[in-house]
């Protein structure tokens, strides 16, 4: 396959993927999809299967889940019908079902407390997370309104070493642009602490601070949302990030009277652990809230 059709491929991909995760929250309609992409249905879900090893139908009913499962946990004010109606779920007894087959317990029961034992599941997964001491219980973030960040971008599957690559990938293309000044943004369209982690979708991000224009083809772009966050700003080394996140999304946020919305958490980077030769960090951690 020729390097422009494959980038053209993969970038179709992407825009697929970005537009599912956009609007998870909303009945998302194949047909205008295929229509504002200019790309067949069937071209698109064939595409679609070979970026991502799964159709573009069990990929949205996996990310509305995780979402929900999410907002279970830090939106407790919500019914569950609340949430299964801000994950695109019309139907309450079908969102029970779908909820029970992928957890194997039912929304009440994840709420009431199953969740513990299926993310600490998921957080043995990183030997490294595990051996961890950080302890976060006196942190407090300060509350910002962020503006849309536009960004170039590289999608990486799985929350693991290997996301090194993918910088090293991103710092190679930000100098043979010449891109001087930027930062680095890592964007979380899932939680790790409930994902299992060789099925997260980490977003590696670019961001040049110079205000012209960079021509590029190999990289597609898009907009990190607006909105209210709340803003952690933290140091530690490699495995403490994963547990941090932890700790945020289940002993923070339900204890905080906020409640999180559908809006991807991110990372700005100061020192990436992907990147130093010590595997430390200095990144300012940012979850959308609303109260």
């Amino acid at each position: 396959m020729k390097k422009a059709t494959l980038q053209k491929r993969t970038n179709i991909a992407n825009d697929i993927m970005y537009y599912i995760y956009t609007h998870i929250d909303t009945h998302i309609d194949i047909e205008e999809l295929s229509s504002d992409l200019a790309v067949s249905k069937f071209h698109m879900h064939r595409i679609f299967k070979e970026a991502f090893g799964k159709n573009i139908y069990e990929s949205i009913k996996s990310i509305r889940l995780q979402k929900a499962s999410n907002l279970l946990l830090t939106n407790k004010y919500s019914t569950i019908s609340d949430v299964a109606n801000s994950c695109g779920y019309s139907s309450h007894s079908s969102f029970i079902k779908a909820f029970k087959e992928r957890f194997e317990m039912t929304p009440k029961a994840w709420r009431s407390g199953g969740y513990k034992s299926y993310s600490n599941k998921i957080l043995q997964q990183s030997e490294i997370a595990g051996k961890s001491t950080a302890d976060f219980s006196g942190m407090e973030p300060t509350i910002v309104k962020m503006p849309a960040i536009e960004s170039y971008y590289i999608r990486h599957k799985g929350y693991g070493p290997t996301i090194r690559q993918t910088w090293q990938k991103l710092q190679t293309w930000a100098m043979g642009q010449e891109i001087g000044d930027f930062d680095e943004i890592a964007l979380f369209h899932d939680n790790p602490t409930i994902t299992p982690l060789d099925e997260c979708q980490y977003i590696a991000c670019i961001v040049p601070q110079d205000a012209k224009e960079v021509e590029s083809d190999r990289l597609p772009k898009f907009k990190i949302s607006d909105g209210i966050y709340a803003r952690f700003d933290l140091q530690g080394k490699h495995g403490d990030s994963l547990k941090f996140i932890h700790w945020v999304y289940h002993e923070w946020l339900p204890k905080s009277e906020y409640e999180t919305t559908t809006k991807p958490s991110y990372v700005l980077y100061r020192r990436n652990n992907f990147l130093s030769d010590d595997m430390t960090f200095d990144l300012s951690f940012y979850v959308s809230i609303h109260f």
